[in-house]
């Protein structure tokens, strides 16, 4: 990327967010869209059935819904309110699993910081006063190398100051995550001993339960089957059954009963009007009104009389599944049910731990477990798929980045004529709205995997989205790059991997605008651009409904793998290109900002698994960490490698 590129982008990006943010600051104060920016405060005051206090103004704020003038002038109060949050508070309030996010963004901050300071004050001018670098004009496509380690020259005792800080910033960054694991882990111990009362924990969930050809039902195969072999131990047991037939009708019963209060509502405000205004046509659409509310209520109750049939002992019978939740008088007897062998024939009653009573995932319940492996090996297939089909959008996304050297292979391009600011923000724009869809794409897939929760659903979406984005953002983005560089040039031996990547690193140092790019999405998270646009089209059409529309679960499949991927850029690049580090750092703090706010006052906590996400984030962090070192011996092997090839040729002359 060339200088103007760069800058521009850089441009773009930061006057973007500062608009964004600013826009938020003013509609956060805004009444008429507290149900965005208040979804999980609005939420609590209704289940405390207190709905006067809905417009919020009883929130400690240090704005005031009152006064218009602060109402429409921007305020960024939130940000330092934000990091005076307390890790207790947010324990207590939002679960362990929402700190776990906050602590990977605390990681991002303690990591970087360490490293920009290593990186500006002795690997950077050491970089750029290299006097044994090869001539490179500072205008050329690869401007950012002469603050990169590309500017040091073959065989230089300079490298021995970068081998050095490779190894600091490495066995920092090994004491890091030893610290923060230490940390979680005790955490993690007593919050499970706090809610060592949850139901949860003393209930095992059983699955293929053998049919019982006497009684034509499985309940009392679960009966017998735990009285006769955990006599002590056992407690009680709840069948499941197939509710589709009833799903169905109650979805019927809800909207007959939005119907009739819309009606009545009709029915009440003609009344008002008929006071004022006595027309013969007012009283006949009246007339109308009551047989309507009459014949839905009818219907309402045709509705009743089917579900009341359905819950009869009969119907009961055939809707029942090969699956039970079994309670033990003990955790430690729930325990040992859940991780032993049942059943002589392996692939009867199974047990696992039973999630928490939120945390079920109702829908693969009724799959059995018979053909679970197929579903496995669809989720493999379908996730492949998806990252096969991406590599097109990857590289035609390097291919306007790299414009200058795709005209050289494709003359037909050089019709065309980008301008900087086009290969600068373009290309970024695209991928980010590529990489925005995947973890939603990756989230349906893993639904279809058979997982009985929806903690086991996301874990599994933060695997996939992470490897996705490894694969496709960062080694794609690079080997795309440099194949436009060596077109037709194959890696067949896997021991030159390490040279290889080393090059391509080296030759891309421009991660630069894809920060920017995070920046932004952290603004854009803030903002919830998505739910105004769905909010104005709901007061437009349908109108408003009673209930909070807008509350949901931190995206953990979303937020976790796209902030690891920062982590992993940062590490490859600590070394190689510290101009990236202070844009991670701020990319770090605006992101625990954004996060603590939107934790606080937006998302609910749908369940909490005490910290089960925190193992996969210390191993993509550690991903990282590996990353960088085979990198660095690629790289220190390439300035060692070239002296070693030209020096026989210096003896035979």
């Amino acid at each position: 990327m060339n200088p103007e590129g760069l800058l521009a982008s850089a441009v773009i990006y930061i006057a973007l967010a500062l608009i964004i943010l600013t826009l938020f600051s003013i509609l956060k104060k805004q009444p008429s869209v507290a149900p965005i920016y208040y979804a999980r405060r609005l939420s609590s005051i209704i289940q405390q059935n207190d709905r006067n206090s809905i417009p919020l103004l009883s929130f400690d704020h240090h704005h005031s819904f009152t006064r218009t003038l602060s109402r429409i002038l921007p305020s960024f109060s939130w940000i330092p309110r934000a990091f005076r949050v307390t890790e207790e508070e947010i324990l207590q309030t939002s679960g362990l699993d929402a700190l776990i996010v906050i602590r990977l963004f605390k990681f991002g901050i303690n990591f970087f910081i360490v490293c920009s300071l290593i990186g500006f004050l002795i690997i950077l001018p050491i970089n750029y006063c290299s006097e044994d670098a090869p001539g490179r004009s500072p205008r050329s496509d690869h401007f950012l190398d002469s603050f990169s380690i590309s500017n040091i020259g073959n065989d230089s005792n300079r490298l021995w100051v970068h081998f050095t800080c490779l190894w600091v910033i490495s066995f920092y960054g090994l004491y890091l995550l030893y610290k923060e694991y230490n940390e979680i882990l005790i955490k993690r111990i007593q919050r499970l001993r706090s809610t060592r009362h949850r139901p949860d924990q003393f209930t095992v969930l059983v699955r293929q339960i053998p049919f019982c050809e006497e009684h034509g039902a499985h309940g009392c195969s679960v009966e017998h089957f735990f009285s006769k072999h955990h006599p002590h131990s056992y407690y009680s047991y709840q069948k499941l059954y197939t509710g589709k037939d009833l799903q169905d009708l109650l979805n019927q019963s809800r909207y007959m009963t939005r119907k009739i209060e819309d009606l009545r509502e009709i029915e009440d405000l003609r009344e008002k009007t008929k006071k004022q205004y006595r027309e013969p046509l007012l009283l006949e659409a009246m007339r109308e009104d009551i047989e309507d509310i009459a014949l839905h209520k009818e219907k309402f109750q045709e509705l009743y009389q089917k579900m009341h049939q359905l819950q009869g002992d009969n119907m009961l019978k055939d809707m029942e599944l090969p699956v039970a939740f079994v309670t033990f008088k003990s955790r430690w007897d729930a325990a040992l049910a859940a991780q032993s062998q049942q059943h002589l024939h392996p692939l009867r009653s199974i047990t696992e731990r039973a999630p928490e009573p939120r945390d079920v995932y109702w829908r693969n319940l009724a799959i059995s477990y018979k053909i679970m492996p197929f579903y496995k090996i669809g989720v493999i297939f379908a996730a492949s798929l998806l990252t096969i089909f991406f590599t097109v959008p990857v590289t035609a996304v390097q291919g306007i980045a790299r414009f200058e050297k795709l005209k050289k292979w494709f003359p037909p391009a050089m019709a065309i004529e980008l301008i900087s600011v086009l290969t600068g923000y373009l290309p970024s724009v695209i991928l980010n709205g590529f990489i925005y869809i995947v973890p939603f794409a990756m989230l349906g897939i893993a639904k279809l995997g058979g997982s009985i929760s929806n903690s086991k659903v996301e874990i599994k979406s933060c695997n996939m989205v992470f490897y996705f984005l490894v694969g496709n953002v960062f080694f794609l983005s690079l080997i795309s790059g440099s194949l436009l560089d060596k077109i037709g040039e194959s890696v067949t031996h896997p021991r030159d991997f390490p040279s290889h990547l080393a090059r391509a690193v080296s030759a891309q140092a421009d991660f630069l605008t894809y920060t920017l790019v995070g920046l932004s999405g952290f603004c854009l998270e803030a903002l919830q651009a998505g739910m105004l646009l769905l909010d104005f089209i709901k007061s437009q059409t349908c109108g408003r409904s009673k209930e909070n529309p807008y509350l949901y679960s931190l995206p953990y499949f979303r937020v976790i793998p796209l902030v690891s991927l920062s982590i992993l850029i940062g590490m490859v690049y600590a070394v190689v290109a510290p101009l990236l580090l202070p844009f991670l750092v701020g990319y770090f703090f605006l992101g625990y900002a954004v996060y603590i706010n939107q934790i606080q006052d937006v998302y609910e906590t749908i369940y909490d698994t005490c910290g089960r996400y925190w193992p996969y984030i210390h191993h993509y962090i550690f991903v990282g960490l590996i990353l960088m070192q085979i990198t660095m011996i690629g790289l220190f092997g390439l300035k060692m490698t070239q002296t070693a090839i030209h020096s026989p040729l210096r003896k035979n002359e």
